[in-house]
């Protein structure tokens, strides 16, 4: 039985994480709610669910021409130095610990998301009073 919960909680966060909003905002609480998996366990499944993810997404960008490849170095080298400093600094944090910065971070997240929000024309037109 658990099994097809962590295939539906996967399946979920998966299908979200494809629809742009991150798979781990969804895929780390309910691992950690729900099926009362550990918080370094919770966090460290969806670092190895994300590597597939990102792989492709970088692949169907690079195909769109989205990705100019001269400047995808200054992305990459610091993304991949502060991936393992932050790697080795949870393997050393209690979980405790993580699991209130992980708290901190979703809610930085939803007040970024709040200010960054932008309203359709139709939308914007039904907030000003016109159709």
């Amino acid at each position: 039985m658990s099994f097809i919960i962590f295939l539906a909680v996967g399946f979920v966060s998966g299908l979200l994480g494809g629809m742009g909003m991150g798979g781990g905002t969804i895929l780390i609480p309910v691992l950690t709610i729900f099926t009362g998996v550990e918080q370094h366990v919770a966090q460290a499944t969806n670092l190895i669910a994300f590597l597939p993810m990102a792989a492709i997404s970088l692949s169907v960008h690079k195909d769109g021409g989205l990705i100019e490849g001269g400047n995808v170095l200054y992305l990459i080298i610091p993304a991949l130095i502060t991936s393992v400093l932050g790697g080795f600094a949870a393997a050393f944090l209690p979980g405790d610990v993580l699991r209130k910065l992980f708290g901190v971070f979703l809610i930085v997240l939803g007040i970024k998301g709040l200010f960054t929000l932008k309203l359709t024309p139709s939308k914007q037109a039904s907030s000003k009073g016109g159709k």
